[in-house]
C-alpha cells in the first residue's frame, strides 16, 4: 500500500483568470506544473454539496472538511436552522421554552453576525426568534449585532441594520421593548476562533455585557461615524454601545436569557464559554454569577459547549478516519491555529479527540496574533517541514496538513497580500513533492471552498474587493509516479474524496459513502 498525502490549500478555487483571482496572478510554478502533467478534476464545494440549503450558499471550511472527511453529504448549520424553525421544532425544545418563562421576568438578549452570509449565521434566523419571542410575551428583547463584511459584501452592514430595524419597531407593541444594545465588527469583537486571540473575546463580554464602550444613538451612526473616521469596512468596525438620553439601552444582567444565534461553532465556542464556565480564567467577568444561556447549536457535542442549545448538529459517523482505524493505518494531521480544528474536529465529524490515540498524530503550530495581510506567509513554510519530516519517518500511511493562506488572507481583500499567500503555498508543494518523490508517496490535492480565487466583485457596473468566499468548484490533482490514475467523467464535490482515498488504498468504503472519482 502506497502511502498518500492529502494537501488542503484553503480557500482556493477556479477562478475567472480575471485580475481579480489571486490564484492565477500567483506565481506559482509547482501548481502550473501539477495541472499541465497530472490528473486532474473540479469538485463542487458549496451549496447542496457540502449539504447548505441551496447552490446559492457558498461553502466554508468547516462544511467543507465535514464532507472531505466522511464520503457522505449531511444537513448542515443554516439548513438544520432552517428546518427547525420552519416545523416549529426549535420553539418546541425545552431550551426554547425555558429561555422564554425566564424572560418573561428578565429580559432576552440575541447575539450573533448580522447578515444572510449563511456561514456562521442568517438574519432571518434571527428575526424569527424575535417575532416568536414577542408572540409567546417576551416584553425586554436587545440585539448584540456583530458586522460582517466578510461573507456578504464588504460594506453591507447598513443595508442588514435597517432590516432589522424595521422588524424592531414592528415588534415595538405596547410595553415591549426591542432594540439594538451593541455592536461591532466581527474582527474586532467576539467572533474569535480556536482560542487565537482572547482580547477578541473581553472586548465583546465588555460591550455587551457591561455596555462598556463608545456610545452612539443608533448602529447606523456607529457604522456611519466609524467608517469615516477609519476607512474601515465592516469586519474590522470597533464595537459600540447603543444609548438612550445618556444611559445604554441594555445591559446583560445576571439571570437574563441569552441566544447565541451563531450555528457555525468555530467562532461561537469562547465567547460560549464566557458565560458558560463557572470557573472561567481568560479574562475577569466583575459581578458575574450567571444567565440562562443557549447556542443555536451545540457547537462541541464532547467538550458540551454550550450546555444548552436550540437544534440538534447533525450525527457525523463512518468518516474517513474511522475507516482508517478500522484498517489498522496510522494517520497524520498538521496546520496552524487558524485551521488546525479543521484537520481533526471537523474532519472527524465534529469529533473532539482522537479516534484511536495508538494510531492517530495531529501536530498544532501556533498561529501569530497578527493581521494576515501583514503576514501572508502565515506558518506555511513550518507546516511544511512538520508534514514532510512526518513523511521521512515513514511512520504514516496517510498524511493530511491544511494551508490556511488563501483563505485567511483572502479574507482581507488585500490583494498583493494574496498573490503572495498563494506563492507561499505554491513553495510548500514545492518541497511537499519532491519528498513524495524521495519517499515514495501519493499526493493528492485539493481544497475547501474558494476565496483568493475571487477577490473583487462587479454589480451594477461597480467593481469592489470581494472578501467573501466564492461559489467556484476547487481542484483536486493526483500526483504518483507508480501509476497513471484515471479520474472519471462526473460531477463530483468534496464527499467524493475520501472514497477516492479509500479506493486508492485498495479499502472498502461504508455503503453510505459516495463514489470514488477513480
Amino acid at each position: 500500500m502506497k502511502p498518500i498525502v492529502l494537501v488542503i490549500m484553503d480557500g482556493v478555487g477556479k477562478g475567472d483568470g480575471g485580475s481579480g483571482d489571486a490564484v492565477v496572478t500567483a506565481n506559482t510554478p509547482t501548481l502550473d506544473r501539477l495541472f499541465s502533467t497530472c490528473p486532474h478534476t473540479y469538485l463542487k464545494a458549496h451549496g447542496t454539496a457540502v449539504g447548505l440549503p441551496s447552490d446559492e450558499d457558498m461553502g466554508n471550511s468547516e462544511v467543507g472538511h465535514n464532507a472531505l472527511g466522511c464520503g457522505q453529504v449531511y444537513s448542515q448549520g443554516a439548513k438544520l436552522v432552517g428546518e427547525s424553525i420552519e416545523n416549529g421544532a426549535l420553539y418546541a425544545s425545552a431550551t426554547w421554552q425555558d429561555l422564554v418563562a425566564n424572560a418573561r421576568n428578565k429580559a432576552m438578549h440575541f447575539i450573533g453576525l448580522l447578515s444572510d452570509g449563511n456561514v456562521h449565521s442568517n438574519i432571518s434566523h434571527l428575526i424569527a426568534l424575535l417575532r416568536q419571542a414577542h408572540k409567546e410575551g417576551v416584553t425586554k428583547a436587545y440585539c448584540h449585532i456583530l458586522l460582517d463584511g466578510r461573507d456578504v459584501p464588504a460594506t453591507s452592514a447598513l443595508e442588514y441594520v435597517s432590516q432589522l430595524e424595521d422588524v424592531l419597531k414592528e415588534l415595538n407593541t405596547d410595553g415591549c421593548d426591542y432594540a439594538i444594545a451593541s455592536g461591532g465588527g466581527r474582527m474586532q469583537v467576539t467572533m474569535d476562533r480556536y482560542e487565537a486571540n482572547w482580547s477578541m473575546v473581553e472586548t465583546g463580554w465588555r460591550t455587551h455585557v457591561q455596555a462598556l464602550g463608545r456610545q452612539f444613538p443608533s448602529a447606523a451612526a456607529a457604522i456611519e461615524t466609524y467608517r469615516a473616521e477609519t476607512g474601515c469596512i465592516d469586519q474590522d468596525l470597533p464595537a459600540f454601545v447603543v444609548a438612550r438620553n445618556g444611559q445604554p439601552v441594555a445591559k446583560i444582567e445576571n439571570g437574563d436569557s441569552v441566544i447565541l444565534f451563531n450555528f457555525r461553532g468555530d467562532r461561537a465556542q469562547e465567547i460560549s464559554l464566557a458565560f458558560d464556565k463557572k470557573d472561567f480564567d481568560k479574562f475577569d467577568r466583575p459581578g458575574y454569577t450567571g444567565v440562562q444561556f443557549a447556542g443555536m447549536l451545540q457547537y462541541d457535542g464532547d467538550l458540551n459547549i454550550p450546555e444548552n442549545y436550540l437544534v440538534q448538529p447533525p450525527v457525523i459517523t463512518n468518516t474517513l478516519t474511522e475507516v482508517m482505524v478500522a484498517n489498522r493505518i496510522r494517520e497524520y494531521a498538521v496546520s496552524e491555529t487558524q485551521k488546525y480544528g479543521h484537520v481533526t474536529y471537523f474532519w472527524n465529524g465534529n469529533r473532539s479527540g482522537k479516534v484511536c490515540e495508538e494510531l492517530e498524530d495531529y501536530e498544532e503550530i501556533p498561529s501569530d496574533v497578527v493581521p494576515f495581510e501583514q503576514a501572508p506567509a502565515m506558518k506555511s513554510k513550518e507546516i511544511t517541514e512538520k508534514l514532510v519530516d512526518a513523511m521521512a519517518s515513514g511512520k504514516y500511511q496517510f498524511l493530511r496538513c491544511n494551508y490556511p493562506n488563501g483563505d485567511m488572507v483572502g479574507h482581507t481583500g488585500v490583494m498583493d497580500a494574496v498573490v503572495y499567500a498563494m506563492e507561499c503555498v505554491d513553495n510548500g508543494l514545492k518541497a511537499i513533492i519532491e519528498a513524495a518523490d524521495k519517499y515514495g508517496y501519493t499526493v493528492l490535492i485539493t481544497a475547501d471552498h474558494g476565496n483568493a480565487d475571487q477577490m473583487t466583485e462587479t454589480k451594477k457596473g461597480k467593481t469592489s474587493v470581494r472578501t467573501a468566499h466564492s461559489l467556484n468548484p476547487v481542484p483536486f490533482i493526483i500526483y504518483d509516479t507508480d501509476r497513471n490514475w484515471t479520474i472519471r467523467d462526473g460531477a463530483f464535490g468534496l464527499a467524493n474524496v475520501a472514497p477516492t482515498v479509500v479506493k486508492m488504498m485498495g479499502l472498502t468504503a461504508p455503503a453510505c459513502w459516495e463514489d470514488s472519482m477513480i
